[in-house]
């Protein structure tokens, strides 16, 4: 595979890099391909494992061992790699890349990857970090699908120097793969970040494993036993280890912030629950109730329970008669 382009219409870039080939990178590739948005596509992958796969796959024309090489020419670089190993890429490929080029990255942390990664991108390249919100709890380049952006948000963070004309180049190419564009600066994208995902997956990680150490509940109770709410705990905190240690230590102010609040709000909790006080907490539980509807109102739910309201034409709030 050389060209991802239909004869009569013009890529957005000629050639895009995509430096990590998991989930991510994966499924850019195909969306990149499913709208034409590239000449061609390469990519990097430290494993000789996911390089043959990838290749069997057709996510890439080529695919190299190192970061430096596959960004050699390319029109746009986008960092599909963990959080903390971002820096290193980018010093890496500093030599290659190429006047004009736009260099991004999907990664749930932007201030670490602003401060990271800036000292090492030489004049004439656009750097604009980037977040799409989007993944699943699996990894690895056959985990991808072209429809995982559709209907998502990315957020785009632009350094103080960024090229307009480059920040809406970028946009395009995010809309066109499918995905809603909203822009922030890095540090307000982390702390909406913190309480919207980092908590709730440091939370997720932290009730599996209390679920596990429980003495007197036994390991096979817990899985036979999940109810909805824990399976969907399981299910968050099935992500990838390394990402999310990664993210962690890279947003460790606004992640604690978050912590602070939300241990605050428990301690509400916990003093409503030891004192009978039913009115509180039927007035916590309501006004978390709207809130999860908004969330599927605005389209922000793929899962069943949005499918379900949508296929009978009932709000969230409906009561079965």
């Amino acid at each position: 595979m050389t060209s991802t382009s239909s004869p009569d219409q013009k890529p957005l870039f000629d050639r895009v890099a995509l430096i990590g080939i998991g989930l991510i990178g994966s499924s850019l590739s195909h969306a990149i391909r499913r709208r034409g948005l590239a000449g061609t596509i390469v990519g990097h992958a430290r494993s000789a494992e996911t390089r043959a796969t990838a290749k069997r796959l057709g996510l890439v024309a080529e695919v190299y061992a190192t970061a430096a090489e596959a960004a050699k020419a390319a029109d746009l670089i986008i960092l599909c790699a963990p959080v903390g190993v971002c820096a290193d890429l980018t010093r890496e490929m500093t030599q290659n890349l190429k006047p004009g080029a736009i260099l991004t990255d999907v990664g749930s942390v932007k201030g670490a990857i602003a401060r990271d990664c800036a000292p090492y991108i030489p004049a004439g390249v656009h750097f604009i970090p980037g977040h799409p919100i989007a993944g699943t709890e699996h990894s690895g380049p056959e985990a991808g699908f072209a429809t995982l952006f559709d209907g998502r948000w990315c957020i785009l963070t632009p350094v103080p120097d960024s090229d307009t004309a480059a920040i809406e180049k970028l946009r395009s190419f995010w809309e066109q793969c499918g995905s809603n564009v909203d822009v922030m600066t890095p540090d307000h994208h982390d702390l909406v970040l913190a309480i919207t995902s980092h908590v709730p997956h440091l939370i997720a990680y932290n009730i599996v494993n209390t679920a596990a150490h429980l003495e007197r509940v036994t390991d096979s109770e817990v899985i036979k036993f999940s109810a909805g709410g824990f399976r969907d705990f399981t299910r968050i905190a099935a992500s990838d280890p390394t990402m999310w240690r990664d993210v962690f230590l890279n947003n460790k102010d606004a992640v604690l912030e978050m912590l602070g609040r939300f241990s605050e709000d428990l301690t509400m909790l916990q003093r409503a629950i030891r004192f009978g006080d039913g009115d509180t907490l039927f007035q916590l539980f309501t006004d978390a109730r709207a809130v999860r509807r908004d969330i599927i109102q605005a389209g922000q739910d793929t899962g069943v329970s949005a499918e379900f309201y949508k296929a009978r034409s009932l709000s969230p709030d409906h009561k079965k008669g």
